[in-house]
């Protein structure tokens, strides 16, 4: 009987640098993607104060869309780093195909749902009548670019599954630099206002997405991977996304209920809220780049046959996540006097924030446990039990934050709620790293 070659095992500097390889590239991508709406608001922001109000509708729509739908990247992730670990790489980007079309058919049935309902949805997220035809036309326009927008994730979980954080931290940059240009030549230049600037983003996301799509089907010639939609293929990465599409539906109420509860305690609160609630997202960016490179690292490791390397790594990225974590946490209370400035003078909202702030800031090492574990399961394929820990989370932050109002405790409160969000995360989360029931080998899950 022929036993398995044994395989050498990482050092924690070796852990480190590829961690850090991929960590650092798709940091600055995700970094990148926020930045397209901070473009389009400061040149809209110049044509008047309902062209800007109508692209904060309109983009909010779109950005929840597309969050949505990010189980595109992430289940293309862990589907095509088992196959690299098993040294097929003509099967792992035959599997990105399946995820790219999966994009494109669910990319045109969003178009097919925006197009006729645009003046009703956008009337239904409270639009005022002077705002909502430039955030009916911003949509319309810009929901053309949805199948390109859907495209860019799954490609982008192509990339990552491959291993190269790299080629998506170039195309966003490019994106981001020709969506600029283009918004400002067609909003000002054309002289055609909101509908330049959807135009312009339209324009970049297609671009990027034929950047993405030359990169896979050359990758795909090389290693005579098919090109042709699979129905069975296109099924398998629907279904593979389900369970990551119920967690990030979970994760979407817990925030919007937060910012709910915040809005009800009054416009200080409310205020400040947002404000830290822009704060705890850019500090997501900085973890979930750990997570990223975690599920790459750990799908290419199961699909290796190698458990105990996947163990190796997902200690040595808790390690990360807290002290990343902790560093996060100190430079935001560090940064507090400066920070809040920037955003507001006002004194109530100011003093609302402040203490909320410390709360934000003394978890960050929490969350750095979560995104880690997050990123290790959503690589090894366990979207199933994401889905229900996620629901269980949301099942026990639900009454926390509805008793906000009812028992005191303001802003505090609802970041205390935050907290213990995140703590039951963590907790789920590490009970199930320690089972070792995601450690399922293998090319396929």
């Amino acid at each position: 009987m022929t036993q398995a070659p044994v395989r050498p095992a990482r050092t924690p500097r070796q852990h480190d640098r590829e961690i850090v390889a991929l960590a650092v590239p798709a940091f600055g991508a995700l970094v990148a993607e926020p930045l397209f709406v901070m473009a389009d608001s400061a040149i809209v922001g110049h044509l008047g104060t309902a062209q800007l109000a109508g692209l904060g509708v309109a983009s909010a729509l779109l950005t929840t869309a597309v969050s949505v739908f990010v189980f595109l990247a992430y289940a293309t992730t862990a589907a095509v780093a088992r196959r690299v670990g098993a040294g097929d790489l003509g099967a792992a980007i035959r599997q990105g195909m399946d995820g790219i079309w999966l994009a494109l058919l669910l990319g045109a049935a969003v178009i097919a749902v925006v197009l006729p309902t645009a003046p009703a949805v956008v009337s239904l997220f409270g639009a005022s009548p002077t705002a909502s035809p430039y955030a009916t036309t911003y949509l319309r326009i810009s929901a053309l670019g949805i199948p390109a927008m859907l495209t860019v994730l799954a490609a982008t979980g192509v990339l990552r599954g491959l291993q190269n954080t790299r080629t998506p931290l170039y195309v966003a940059v490019g994106g981001f630099v020709a969506n600029a240009a283009l918004n400002a030549g067609l909003v000002y230049g054309a002289g055609l206002g909101i509908a330049g600037s959807a135009w312009g983003t339209v324009i970049a996301q297609c671009a990027m997405a034929a950047v993405y799509l030359a990169v896979v089907v050359r990758g795909a010639r090389r290693h005579g991977a098919s090109l042709r939609p699979d129905a069975a293929g296109i099924r398998a990465s629907a279904q593979a996304g389900v369970p990551l599409l119920v967690r990030t539906l979970s994760l979407r109420a817990i925030l919007m209920i937060a910012t709910a509860v915040a809005a009800r305690l009054g416009d200080a609160d409310v205020a400040a809220h947002q404000i830290i609630l822009s704060l705890w997202s850019l500090l997501a960016f900085a973890l979930d780049a750990i997570a990223i490179a975690g599920q790459s690292i750990i799908g290419r490791h199961l699909g290796a046959d190698d458990p105990e390397g996947a163990r190796h790594v997902c200690r040595r990225m808790i390690q990360w996540g807290i002290a990343v974590g902790a560093a996060l946490g100190l430079l935001v209370i560090v940064a507090r006097p400066v920070f809040l400035p920037l955003f507001t003078d006002d004194p109530t909202v100011t003093g609302a924030a402040l203490p909320a702030l410390l709360m934000v800031a003394l978890s960050q090492p929490v969350c750095g446990i979560v995104f880690v574990l997050d990123g290790v399961l959503m690589g090894a394929g366990d979207g199933p039990y994401l889905a229900w820990a996620m629901l269980v989370t949301l099942a026990v932050f639900l009454p926390a934050a509805l008793l906000v109002p009812v028992l005191g405790g303001g802003l505090t409160a609802v970041w205390g709620a935050m907290t213990l969000m995140m703590t039951v995360r963590m907790l789920t989360l590490g009970t199930r790293s320690r089972s070792g029931r995601w450690l399922v080998t293998g090319a396929t899950r």
